[in-house]
Parts: C-alpha cells; sequence; structure tokens
C-alpha cells in the first residue's frame, strides 16, 4: 500500500542521509559547475538531490517534487515537496562549513513539516505544522528581545539581481546602524533556523526561492516567530520570495 503523507522521523531520516553525502564529500576536489556567471553547483549537489527524489518517488510517487536542481517534477499539487539538497553551496565548494539539506512538505498549498539538518554541526532543525519545532528533538523558541537595538540580525546579499542587491545594501547600512550587528552566513535556511533557536532575532531576505524558505519558514513559525513579507503580510510564499522571519518583539 502506497502512503499518502510522510511522518516527521521519516524526513529527518532523508535530511540526515543528504546531509552525510555532503559531509562525506566536504574535503573532495569538486566538479565545480557555473549556473550562471556568479552561481555553482556540484555533483554533491546532485548526489544529496538524488537521494531525496529518489526516497520520496518510492514512497509516494504521486507527489510533486520542486528541488533547486532539477527543477519541477510533476505530481499531485495537493502533495507536494520542495527540495534544497545542499543551501550554501558557495560556502561549501570553497570549504566553508556553513550548509545545510532543505527539505518540506506541503498539502493543500500549506507548509505541514519541514526539517534542515547542518551535518558540519550535526545540527537537526525540525517542525511539524501545529506541534511545534525542535533542535535535536529538543524544543526551540525565538528570542524574547523587544529591542531593535539590542538585536542581532541577519540577511542574505542577492548577486544575480542589482535592484535586490542595491535595496538590501541600503537595509543593511541602516540595521548596522541601529542594531548589534548584521551578519551574512550564506545559507538561508541555516541563517533563519539561527532565529528560530533564539542565536539571533531575526532574518531578512530579497529575492529568495521557494525551496531555500520553505522548511525554515515553517520553523520559525512552529517556534513562535512570525514570518511575513516585506509590507508585514502573511501571504509570504509566493515571487518575489521577499521575507522577513523575526521574534514577535522585533518583527
Amino acid at each position: 500500500m502506497t502512503l499518502q503523507e510522510p511522518t516527521l522521523q521519516q524526513v529527518i531520516t532523508w535530511a540526515k542521509e543528504a546531509g552525510r553525502i555532503a559531509l562525506d564529500g566536504f574535503h573532495q576536489i569538486h566538479h565545480i559547475q557555473m549556473k550562471s556567471a556568479l552561481d555553482v553547483v556540484t555533483e554533491i549537489d546532485h548526489a544529496c538531490e538524488r537521494a531525496l527524489m529518489d526516497h520520496i518517488q518510492r514512497d509516494f510517487p504521486t507527489h510533486a517534487i520542486i528541488t533547486e536542481e532539477t527543477g519541477e517534477v510533476k505530481g499531485d499539487a495537493d502533495h507536494c515537496w520542495y527540495i534544497d539538497p545542499l543551501d550554501g553551496t558557495i560556502n561549501y565548494s570553497h570549504r566553508l562549513p556553513v550548509y545545510a539539506t532543505s527539505i518540506a512538505y506541503a498539502r493543500n498549498g500549506k507548509m505541514q513539516m519541514g526539517v534542515v539538518y547542518d551535518p558540519s554541526r550535526d545540527e537537526c532543525f525540525s517542525a511539524q505544522r501545529g506541534k511545534g519545532a525542535w533542535l535535536n528533538g529538543k524544543p526551540i523558541h525565538v528570542s524574547a528581545c523587544e529591542s531593535l537595538q539590542k538585536s542581532l540580525l541577519t540577511t542574505g546579499l542577492p548577486s544575480g539581481n542589482e535592484e535586490h542587491l542595491d535595496r538590501n545594501l541600503r537595509a543593511v547600512r541602516y540595521f548596522t546602524q541601529n542594531t548589534q550587528g548584521v551578519r551574512r552566513l550564506g545559507s538561508v535556511a541555516i541563517a533563519v533556523c539561527y532565529a528560530a533557536c533564539g542565536r539571533t532575532d531575526g532574518h531578512w531576505d530579497l529575492g529568495s526561492t521557494p525551496w531555500d524558505m520553505a522548511a525554515c519558514a515553517l520553523i520559525v513559525e512552529e517556534a513562535g516567530g512570525m514570518v511575513t513579507d516585506l509590507e508585514g503580510n502573511p501571504d509570504y510564499f509566493k515571487s518575489p520570495y521577499d521575507f522577513v522571519a523575526a521574534s514577535l518583539g522585533i518583527h
């Protein structure tokens, strides 16, 4: 009998398997291909993605899948997976150990579970809608910070869109002058999960992607935080995928 929906433990197991592939290959000399003038993909991205897709297509063959490398795999749109097999490929290709596997499952257009696994630190962030968020099985919560001046934020700097870059650099300047600092980690999934567990107080991004944000956005929400577009609207999961994820006190 074909299963209709996954369990969270099932998704965690898959994410950790893909993460181990990335960790095992970390110190190898990689075959790097240019996806664009500034964006790269390695053979490890493809290997991690293939491992995740094999599990989904074996256990849930009718489900739709949207991935960073393969793109869209047609299926039942009421059951859709979002996969970033190696979020932080630029870091990874330079042997900077800040990268993660990100996988999320949505039913009827709503994220139901998300997992972000950082193999370098063996940290597994997970969430299930209505049930909470966890780091290695222990409940997590966003910070209690209520002052922007006391907050530590993260962001991304989009290199392929000059308008987004200019807008974000203005925001970086403002927040650098009005917070305790702004960091750029090079992995959206890890940065947002750090806000979910209170290591930082918030993250904003311009021109993200559905596979970058699907899992980590749910993790923040289930950890007691808020995710919206830049205007404060809760309908953030759509193009151009601009979003803010933060604790309630500073959102």
